[in-house]
């Protein structure tokens, strides 16, 4: 039955730890990327914000990943996270004290105050926040069940002989502490074992300092994996983490004997005096690193230097690394919808070179742009898709569609381009025809309107700005207007009989009528904006 308990007690506190993780980082999801970014100006108020945030999410594994992240992304540079990361490791050691101050005496009634947020309230945010109440209950109720499924152990001689020779010296209690902690990906939880162990009197505070040393190492080695694949700034951030804690170690090792009397001082109670330990250790890595971060950068640029291969054409900002926390994924794929945009407003600015030119060169250009438009809009159906397997709000939900729908239209305006335009530039070329300078300055003026459209259209998007997503569509109907306009001018060219515009005729409209099928797409980008923005409205009126 004791190690029933003991199986039981661990595996409760790893999904009580997952939980505690999961609900407090959906609850406070939505401000990480502003809150990060706008507390990285200094030093101070980078391991402020590294600490804050950590103290939410209760994961200093999950704030490297995140900075792992926003690097990859380009939200933030290296060198803006090395504070951050120090500032995170001392946020991390608030579960740890809480677990000391004896609140698993109140696990059950953290575990019903939980249970009632969760299954009895609607809103979203109060959902996170009672899963999150839930899994620190079930941390208290695992650290309760494995103290007294350990208090029979006291009196055996040699359980405390195995457990204090497994974690009795530096060099194998800091390994064994960092392996385990590496292979459940939680030093909180290590060290919850530790407590459980020192409380139960099978192993000494010294043995669980060891523990303490080696769980601050093994916990960068979920961040460390995240970072394999990705570009040389954000591994140096996954490093810089593990360098930190190693660092800090060994700078730890030869005043263990300081280290250990000082903590003993602290508080009267092994429970206390584990959980300060902790917190002091990552303390005062921060106050010994935080004045050298410029050379530990410049060390850590040497390290983990720049892959020489070229780059392939591919996603910048759709980063597996922040699925996670699904408003951070969705601004990264919004990000990528815009850079497909830029893409194409190129494609529509040399479509007009491609008409006027006699050179095949800008054909051929435009439709290598149209493959990397293809490519950029199936990578970001996929990690939309992925996206969505994740807990989205109704609001979340609307703004996946909305993205969709953009990318989708971006899609098809290049394809207009390079399928039906582009086709019609080159028979122009080949025949040798040319257009008549009324009709080439009615398609050019055409042509400057709807680009001015597609602006508006693409800022509407990016800034959900309404007001710009209505003039798009006052600009359909004045384009409609433009449109019929250009067609009657042209045929009174046709009635007047000049040569040019009767060879050209039928390339004439045909460009014309391309150019309204890309302005009607324009117009259809900002409809789900204007969705959005009702149903935002009718939430707020409680409809």
């Amino acid at each position: 039955m004791i190690f029933i308990s003991l199986f039981g007690g661990v595996l409760l506190l790893l999904y009580g730890i997952k939980l505690l993780n999961d609900g407090l980082q959906n609850a406070a999801g939505s401000k990480i990327r502003s809150l990060v970014r706008s507390l990285t100006s200094n030093r101070f108020s980078a391991v402020g914000a590294g600490a804050f945030l950590t103290g939410l999410i209760q994961s200093s594994s999950a704030t490297s990943v995140m900075l792992v992240g926003f690097v990859s992304a380009g939200l933030m540079t290296f060198r803006q996270t090395l504070a951050v990361i120090l500032g995170a490791d001392i946020g991390a050691t608030l579960t740890v004290q809480l677990i000391a101050f004896h609140v698993y005496d109140y696990a059950v009634l953290l575990i019903g105050a939980g249970l009632s947020f969760t299954l009895f309230t609607k809103n979203t945010l109060y959902r996170n926040m009672g899963q999150g109440v839930l899994g620190f209950g079930f941390v208290f109720l695992s650290l309760k069940i494995m103290i007294e499924a350990m208090l029979p152990l006291q009196g055996n001689e040699l359980f405390r002989s195995v457990f204090i020779a497994l974690t009795g010296t530096p060099f194998i209690g800091i390994l064994l502490s960092a392996a385990v902690t590496a292979l459940i990906h939680s030093s909180a939880a290590t060290m919850g074992i530790a407590l459980a162990l020192a409380t139960s009197g099978l192993i000494p505070l010294q043995s669980a300092l060891y523990i303490i040393l080696g769980a601050n190492i093994g916990t960068c080695a979920t961040a460390l994996i995240a970072s394999m694949r990705s570009p040389a700034e954000a591994r140096r951030v996954a490093w810089a983490h593990v360098l930190f804690k190693v660092f800090g170690v060994l700078l730890f090792l030869p005043l263990l004997p300081w280290y250990q009397g000082l903590v003993e001082q602290t508080a009267p109670e092994v429970m206390r005096q584990i959980a300060n330990a902790n917190t002091l250790f990552n303390v005062v890595m921060a106050v010994v690193f935080l004045p050298f971060l410029g050379l530990f950068a410049k060390l850590l640029v040497k390290l983990v230097p720049e892959k020489a291969e070229e780059k392939t054409f591919g996603p910048m900002y759709l980063d597996d690394h922040v699925l996670g926390t699904p408003s951070l994924a969705l601004g990264q794929a919004t990000r990528e919808a815009l850079r497909t945009s830029d893409i194409v407003r190129e494609m529509l600015t040399e479509m007009i070179r491609g008409l006027r030119s006699d050179d095949p060169a800008i054909v051929e250009d435009i439709k290598r742009k149209d493959n990397l438009v293809d490519l950029l809009d199936r990578q970001i159906r996929l990690y939309i898709a992925r996206l969505s397997s994740s807990n989205l709000t109704e609001s979340q939900s609307r703004r996946v569609m909305t993205v969709l729908e953009v990318t989708r239209d971006l899609e098809n305006i290049g394809d207009i381009i390079d399928r039906n335009i582009m086709p019609i530039a080159l028979k122009r070329i080949t025949k040798g025809f040319v257009f008549s300078q009324e009709g080439m300055a009615e398609i050019v003026s055409f042509h400057k309107k709807t680009i001015e459209n597609f602006d508006f259209a693409i800022a509407a998007f990016a800034n959900h700005d309404r007001e710009l997503a209505e003039r798009v569509l006052r600009n359909k109907e004045e384009l409609g207007l433009l449109e019929r306009e250009l067609v009657q001018a042209h045929l009174e060219r046709l009635r007047k009989g000049l040569r040019e515009s009767i060879e050209t005729s039928h390339i004439h409209l045909d460009i014309i009528g391309n150019i309204a099928r890309i302005n009607s797409l324009i117009t259809h980008i900002i409809y789900p904006i204007v969705e959005e923005k009702r149903a935002r409205g009718r939430e707020d009126m409680g409809i």
